[in-house]
């Protein structure tokens, strides 16, 4: 029998350290700490809400992140 998979570990890391950061520096810091997908949205996009380990979602407005969560 194959054995279970582990998924990734996440990066240590805090969706709130990204609040107030212009949309392209934000998603480059995300890369740089180890975030495998990032995911920049407009206010009110419908999205799915399946969580998926190691990824970080931004809401942007203006350009700049309003708010990040992960999954």
């Amino acid at each position: 029998m194959a054995p279970i998979p582990t998924p990734p570990a996440e990066p240590d890391d805090s969706p709130e350290a990204y609040i107030g950061l212009e949309e392209a520096a934000a998603e480059r810091l995300a890369r740089e700490r180890g975030w495998s997908t990032v995911r920049s949205l407009p206010p009110g996009a419908i999205i799915t809400m399946e969580y998926r380990v190691g990824r970080l979602n931004f809401e942007v407005k203006a350009g700049v992140v309003a708010r990040a969560w992960k999954g």
